[in-house]
């Protein structure tokens, strides 16, 4: 039986008017299944949380800030415009990660699900308004650091993406990619464990020319391969 993995894709009041949600889970999409999971993606994100099946495997979080006002969400009428009845239930999350889980955040994740303590705690750092910040959209070099199996082989890369710099981390990360913005290193890329589950998270990923980088790709394959324990 194949793994199974789930993508929250940002729909409803995760969704915005900066990220087409819906392309970039595609590719991500195509990695998963490259690394042999069974895939779900899911843009009703409360209610795919809700019912988290009991044996899912991977979960991979590519969605918006839930607490953004309607004005900077999807256009009302379209199809991610925002939900009016909210139901959450962060217990199902609580437990997949008690039990044993990978979790895949990428980009905007570091503001979403603010609802769940489990996903805050795993997280192990935020999306800050007014502390966070990043600059002008456009080329940015990726510096690999550490000695992490996720990085392992992999040399430094440049790609089309946002920067994100000044997130809050809470908790010990283990930093695996950096950028350098007015001669400060941020955090890009970084790994945590915590019982038996595991989390990648990854700053990059604004959109899909994000993903037409063959290094950014690499990178994400090896997390997945890392979270998911097939390798080191």
């Amino acid at each position: 039986m194949s793994r199974r993995a789930m993508i929250l894709s940002g729909g409803g009041r995760y969704a915005d008017p900066w990220h087409r949600f819906d392309e970039t889970s595609a590719r991500l999409a195509s990695l998963v299944e490259r690394a042999g999971y069974g895939i779900e993606v899911r843009t009703d994100v409360d209610a795919a949380l809700a019912g988290l099946p009991d044996d899912l495997d991977l979960l991979v979080v590519n969605a918006g800030d839930p607490d953004r006002p309607v004005d900077d969400r999807a256009p009302v009428g379209s199809a991610d415009a925002v939900d009016g009845d909210v139901r959450v239930d962060p217990a199902p999350l609580a437990v997949a990660v008690e039990r044993g889980i990978g979790i895949l955040a990428v980009h905007a994740a570091a503001a979403s699900l603010r609802d769940y303590p489990a996903f805050d705690l795993a997280l192990g750092g935020r999306w800050v308004d007014g502390r966070s910040w990043h600059p002008e959209l456009g080329l940015a070099h990726v510096h690999l650091v550490g000695d992490h199996p996720v990085r392992a082989g992999l040399l430094d890369f440049d790609v089309v993406d946002e920067r994100y710099s000044g997130l809050r981390l809470h908790d010990v990360i283990e930093p695996i990619a950096e950028h350098e913005e007015q001669g400060i290193r941020h955090p890009l890329v970084w790994a945590r464990e915590f019982g038996e589950s595991r989390l990648v998270y990854d700053a990059l990923g604004h959109d899909v020319r994000s993903y037409d980088s063959g290094p950014h790709r690499e990178l994400l394959a090896q997390a997945i391969g890392w979270l998911g324990h097939t390798s080191a």
